[in-house]
């Protein structure tokens, strides 16, 4: 790599960056393209930046990778094939087969793709069919303060979700063979992707709670089960609630209870799709994005967002927040575009140290955990007064699809802080072209220098690299790619997949994409009553 790309990153770093030192921890405040600032947590044992393993997320060969941040001992260095084999390592794909060959499934097949930042990674993402009820669902969940709830959510959410769409007569079969100890009635098709984790350790403590669960559902002697947006926000309440009471049962179990402490005292924002049909329900808490990428009859692509940010740019949510909590909070709710001057979204899963009494959290922390070993973060706003602060309730938006709703992209912020909306639908578009796969009638759409400009961008960029075959790459590959202009520079994406671990947090976050395809025909064909 040339050395104006390595003088770039370490001016451009000396710059941006400002600490704040605390006890034992260290955090950066690095300026986004959207000028928004984050703060995020470094180090955990020390006030000073450690060297960290050179071996990062992934392992290229050949492809050299220094923690050192001395200029004379900055060197990085990957070919175009390296960085292909980096940006692809987290693919995977899967084409939807139709359960029912009498109703064809409305979406054809997804693509999906996660880049680390983080080491370990705290993104999650999770596809999976409803097999008692036949819906489709999706989730992109992004961690903070490590991975543990992240993963707990992105195993455990669709479960829930599954079961309160089950009709009464289902949940007596499923409560009859536990009570039976016969094996119970399949709940889910898991679409996994390469890599997935499994905490296999406390399925059986899962599956207790979920039990209980559809006990719960079924005293309210509901025939048909709760409508889809009643489970989505049910279940992403109900969810929240076990992980805020597992960690305060006593257990005995030392894995259990370590796990069940870094999943409550960690946290997750999430996001996920239910398809049936034509019917689309997306539930989101937290700053994970949902948008559609729309073609109208005359061809023109647009964007249509189902999801909205819930954090301190969100006035509803700012609204909210002070109608929840006295009067005389209303400077300090929110501080520094922080909830309580401390964590950027407003919902997320766990995150009791923002649920909890003061008193819970000591009585809690003092049962004998290890919370030095374990990573626990600890710390109290000062102006913490009327918990709890955070919910996990999920704004849930319906949209029936039609024919000409294309695709649904997914995706933690990380994404959405290098792209916006527009300019995700109009990858996605340029990618389809790209590949074949859609080709646009340009001499019926109306010919402006903003159209000009993308196809000459995408001309100039698919001379640069060998063409992408996942959607989520493409776009992972261009937030991170390109300039400010939008133009695709192989030198910044290969400096910014090289970047040392510890330097690599303060210009990118975790990014994680799930791109949805639809089935237009099928669509349509509901719409004739074929």
């Amino acid at each position: 790599m040339s050395s104006t790309v390595s003088y770039w990153i370490l001016t451009s770093t000396r710059s941006c960056i400002l600490t704040l030192q605390g006890s034992r921890h260290l955090y950066s405040r690095c300026i986004s393209k959207r000028n928004q600032s984050k703060w995020r947590l470094l180090s955990w044992a020390s006030p000073t930046l450690q060297n960290s393993s050179p071996c990062g997320a992934f392992t290229v060969q050949k492809a050299y990778r220094h923690t050192s941040t001395e200029e004379e001992d900055f060197h990085l260095q990957l070919s175009p094939e390296q960085v292909n084999e980096v940006l692809r390592a987290g693919e995977s794909a899967h084409k939807i087969l139709d359960l029912d060959n009498e109703v064809p499934s409305s979406v054809l097949r997804f693509e999906s793709n996660q880049l680390a930042a983080n080491s370990p990674v705290e993104d999650r993402r999770g596809v999976a069919s409803c097999l008692q009820t036949r819906g489709l669902m999706f989730g992109i969940f992004d961690g903070h303060g490590g991975h543990a709830c992240a993963q707990a959510v992105s195993e455990r959410l669709f479960y829930y979700v599954a079961v309160s769409l089950m009709s009464h007569q289902t949940l007596e079969q499923m409560e009859g063979a536990m009570e039976n100890m016969k094996p119970l009635l399949p709940i889910l098709q898991w679409l996994r992707h390469p890599g997935d984790s499994i905490y296999k350790d406390v399925t059986s403590v899962h599956l207790d709670h979920l039990r209980v669960f559809w006990q719960e559902l079924l005293d309210l002697h509901m025939e048909m089960g709760l409508s889809i947006e009643e489970a989505l926000i049910y279940s992403f309440q109900r969810l929240d609630s076990d992980i805020s009471l597992e960690v305060q049962a006593p257990l005995e179990d030392e894995i259990t209870k370590n796990l069940s402490l870094q999943v409550a005292f960690s946290g997750a924002t999430a996001c996920m799709a239910h398809v049936s049909g034509v019917h689309l329900h997306v539930a989101n808490a937290g700053d994970c994005r949902a948008i559609l990428g729309v073609q109208e009859d005359n061809g023109m692509w647009s964007c249509l967002p189902l999801t909205c940010d819930h954090n301190a740019w969100n006035e509803a949510e700012l609204s909210r927040l002070k109608r929840e909590h006295p009067e005389s909070e209303d400077k300090t709710v929110i501080m520094d575009d922080r909830l309580l001057g401390v964590l950027m979204p407003c919902r997320a899963f766990g995150d009791v140290q923002l649920k909890w009494s003061k008193e819970l959290q000591r009585s809690v922390l003092e049962r004998g955990f290890d919370t030095e070993a374990l990573n626990i973060y600890q710390f109290t706003p000062s102006h913490y007064y009327t918990p709890p602060y955070l919910t996990a309730k999920p704004e849930v938006t319906y949209h029936r699809l039609r024919p000409q709703d294309k695709f649904l992209v997914l995706a933690s912020d990380g994404l959405w802080d290098m792209l916006g909306n527009e300019d995700v639908v109009r990858l996605v578009v340029g990618f389809l072209s790209e590949a074949g796969r859609h080709k646009p009638d340009l001499a019926q759409r109306p010919t402006n220098l903003g159209l000009m400009q993308s196809l000459l961008l995408q001309r100039k960029a698919s001379g640069l690299h060998a063409a992408d075959q996942n959607a989520a790459t493409h776009l992972i590959r261009h937030a991170i790619g390109s300039n400010e202009y939008g133009e695709m520079e192989p030198e910044r994406l290969a400096a910014m997949l090289t970047l040392p671990e510890d330097l690599a947090r303060m210009y990118r976050d975790d990014i994680t994409v799930t791109v949805v395809y639809f089935n237009s025909e099928s669509i349509d064909a509901h719409y004739k009553g074929d």
